[in-house]
């Protein structure tokens, strides 16, 4: 008698394992920031994107900030950021990132933004300004921008990343399999190029791709390979999660033993620094990869 595999139910399938449990924030570091973001109403990724990590990377003194608004051109199905055309373009908005820094006294500053396609510069003006302010306000804050696709605006990519920051990170997000039903808008080609370009430019590289989203061993490998052709430095690699029913559903909870193979690989590869597990996100321990 042949003995036939038990196939989870929907239910089983869809369930959140024990590792993906999150620990409460603590500490005395995470307390004062808590406070300072509290009393001063300011905006941080890591409060609106409700980060695992949070509680740890603020007691670290690493904070992530998002610029250019909070409506994205882009209409990619792991995001839950509203999509449209913005109508939001703030010229003082770098003052006050640079000012908030300023008075969390944060020490690693993490710089995103949605895309802004329908700007000629892709916003590169703001981000060029932003991170100019905080280093004349900050200077012994380290900065990483984790910056959008600039599809193919060389110029505009320079502008971003020619004004002090020590890590430049774009995401790939998925393997080239998926591009087209994770990422419509991007291409896969283009953000190994943006890569590679901003590595030319002298910059420090980074790269961030969710796992779970069925994408197999040998798509992730080659990803991997891909990216060390094109200069990366620095390579995180979590577990994506669903942020509503009307995004990409997550196909396998991927487990640690899995996240530690691709952290070996990714190594074994050429990343010189590679964070790997089910609650790493593109800014996890962002403060180790200003010098690897």
């Amino acid at each position: 008698m042949i003995e036939l595999p038990v196939i989870p139910s929907e239910q089983q399938r869809k369930k959140r394992p024990d590792w993906l449990r999150v620990k409460l924030p603590i500490g005395p570091e995470y307390a004062k920031v808590r406070k300072l973001v509290d009393e001063h109403k300011l905006h941080t990724i890591c409060e609106s994107g409700n980060c695992p990590n949070m509680g740890e990377c603020w007691g670290a003194g690493t904070a992530t900030f998002m610029i250019l608004g909070n409506v994205c051109t882009r209409s990619c199905t792991f995001c839950a950021v509203a999509t449209g055309r913005p109508n939001e373009y703030d010229t003082d908005e770098p003052r006050r990132v640079a000012e908030a820094i300023l008075l969390m006294k944060v020490k690693h500053a993490v710089i995103t933004s949605v895309n802004r396609d329908e700007l000629k510069d892709r916003g590169a003006e703001i981000w060029h300004q932003t991170v100019r302010l905080i280093k004349e306000s900050s200077p012994a804050t380290t900065i990483e921008t984790l910056i959008p696709d600039t599809k193919g605006n060389w110029e505009a990519l320079e502008r971003m990343i020619s004004a002090g920051q020590e890590v430049v990170s774009h995401n790939m997000e998925t393997v080239e399999r998926l591009y087209r039903r994770v990422r419509p808008q991007a291409r896969y080609e283009r953000s190994l190029e943006q890569t590679r370009r901003t590595k030319e430019y002298g910059k420090r590289t980074k790269s961030g791709i969710m796992l779970g989203l069925g994408e197999t061993h040998d798509e992730v490998f080659k990803a991997m390979d891909d990216l060390v052709a094109n200069g990366l430095d620095v390579l995180t690699l979590g577990q994506y999660l669903q942020p509503t029913k009307m995004h990409h559903e997550v196909i396998e909870w991927i487990h640690p033993e899995t996240f530690a193979m691709y952290k070996e690989e990714g190594l074994k590869r050429g990343i010189k620094y590679v964070e790997s597990g089910p609650l790493v996100r593109s800014s996890y321990h962002a403060e180790k990869h200003v010098n690897v």
